[in-house]
């Protein structure tokens, strides 16, 4: 079986295919943890309260959710504003970035 590494024609021109392979192993592996993730599997709208509106059943379907410690981190590090992930809200998430000095 033969490789071909040449640069595929919809690549760019500094980029080579390995590179693009690589690139997109680690979207996948990003992507992944969002597969698993329970509210992939419920009612979004339990995630997107509206204004005043309960977060208590999202919050209960994080706590068993095995992929909460990656949906945290995703949503500090891309500045989520809305919704619960990892099982806080936004206001508790400015807290937790706001106490550990970020």
């Amino acid at each position: 079986m033969s490789v071909d590494l040449e640069r595929p024609t919809h690549a760019p021109k500094d980029a080579t295919f390995l590179d693009l392979e690589v690139s997109a192993l680690f979207a996948e592996a990003e992507e992944s943890w969002q597969d698993r993730a329970l509210c992939a599997q419920t009612d979004p709208e339990a995630f997107f309260p509206e204004k005043g509106g309960s977060t208590r059943e999202a919050k209960r379907i994080c706590t068993g959710c095995e992929v909460k410690p990656e949906c945290l981190e995703y949503a500090l590090a891309n500045d989520e504003r809305f919704g619960i992930w990892g099982g806080l809200s936004e206001r508790e998430r400015r807290r937790l970035k706001k106490a550990s000095g970020q």
